[in-house]
């Protein structure tokens, strides 16, 4: 059942409700879990439940009425601060969190957490893209994650532990959200009006990881037809990398200039290559199961011509992640690519025709 129209997370639900009867809510929180299934929407609707005046918060059945959990909703409850990396940054601005040089430690998260609830129950933090946290940044939270303030709650939201700094992993309690399933996937699609029928919520369901986000991406028709071009590329027993590389640097013009719009089509890219390398890697190994009849055909066709083995495959996907936990660095995109193809092309030398 959902909760509050959160939907496929009901075993954190009731950790949390668990905590709360039993007193015992801890004060940090690391929330995990791919991008696009809910961990901002989760965490700003505990945050309503916990300040919600209303309704016992053992509950955590926020009334959504009352002024307070209007306020939250609105972002502008008094007790609630969220921050969040700007578009135009690479990382967190220090300032956001203990304040600029003129205002340290009298401004920002860590300051406003420190304060007396303004309304009488909690104050609550949440840190979204807490992935791009800098090593400076991660450091200045260390006294309030050490010393949290009384009946304060901190949340950081991020994709996966590894790119927490121990120092941060050590302090919060972990929280691990899972990919939403495609039938819960779909049908949340299809109820929020994002697509034009349940076939189509369908499709982009089972192709999406779970992820409300990669589904809207994966709804552009231009990003789906260019699906195509990636596998065929990388299935010719040759891969020619320069060409490859201008029709990609090509496909990332047509974002604009908007760094976000390219980084996302590169990310995509490299979140294709990555599906392609993981399932050849199947293919050799004599295990390839899919009903991606796409993919299994260009699979099947790479398998055919190559003349490594498995070591080679892997190499290969160890390369295609390994530039896609660049992208979101602050590197040009169409370079990064180059790059890429360079290395897989370095990688697989000799395919046979």
């Amino acid at each position: 059942m959902a909760w509050h129209g959160i939907v496929g997370h009901d075993d954190v639900v009731e950790r949390f409700r668990l905590a709360l009867r039993r007193g015992r809510l801890a004060s940090s929180f690391l929330f995990v879990g791919p991008a696009g299934i809910g961990k901002r929407t989760f965490a700003l609707k505990l945050a309503q439940a916990l300040l919600c005046p209303s309704r016992s918060e053992d509950l955590l059945d926020p009334c959504e009425q009352c002024p307070a959990c209007l306020q939250v909703l609105a972002l502008t409850h008094p007790d609630l601060e969220l921050v969040a990396k700007p578009e135009d940054k690479s990382f967190i601005p220090l300032e956001l969190l203990i304040g600029d040089r003129e205002h340290r430690a009298r401004r920002g998260l860590c300051h406003s957490l420190s304060l007396k609830p303004f309304m009488g129950g909690r104050k609550i933090a949440i840190i979204d893209d807490a992935d791009y946290l800098h090593a400076e940044g991660a450091n200045s939270l260390l006294k309030t994650l050490e010393e949290p303030p009384p009946r304060s709650v901190l949340i950081l939201i991020g994709t996966s532990p590894a790119k927490q700094l121990p120092t941060i992993r050590s302090r919060c309690q972990m929280i691990c959200f899972r990919p939403l399933a495609p039938t819960v996937l779909a049908e949340l699609l299809v109820s929020k009006g994002l697509v034009e029928s349940r076939a189509e919520a369908r499709r982009l369901a089972a192709y999406s990881n779970g992820s409300v986000q990669d589904a809207m991406e994966l709804a552009d028709p231009a990003l789906w037809a260019f699906r195509s071009r990636i596998y065929h590329f990388l299935a010719e027993p040759v891969l020619e990398s320069v060409r490859v590389a201008s029709e990609l640097a090509a496909f990332l013009e047509e974002a604009g200039k908007e760094g976000s719009a390219r980084r996302n089509k590169a990310r995509r890219i490299l979140q294709f290559a990555v599906q392609f390398y993981r399932h050849l890697l199947h293919a050799l190994a004599g295990c390839l199961v899919t009903d991606d009849a796409e993919l299994r055909a260009a699979v099947q066709r790479a398998a055919g011509c190559w003349r490594g083995d498995t070591t080679t495959a892997a190499a290969c996907l160890d390369h295609t992640l390994a530039a896609a936990e660049q992208i979101d660095r602050n590197v040009h995109q169409a370079l990064l690519l180059e790059y890429w193809l360079d290395g897989l092309a370095e990688i697989t030398p000799a395919r046979r025709e």
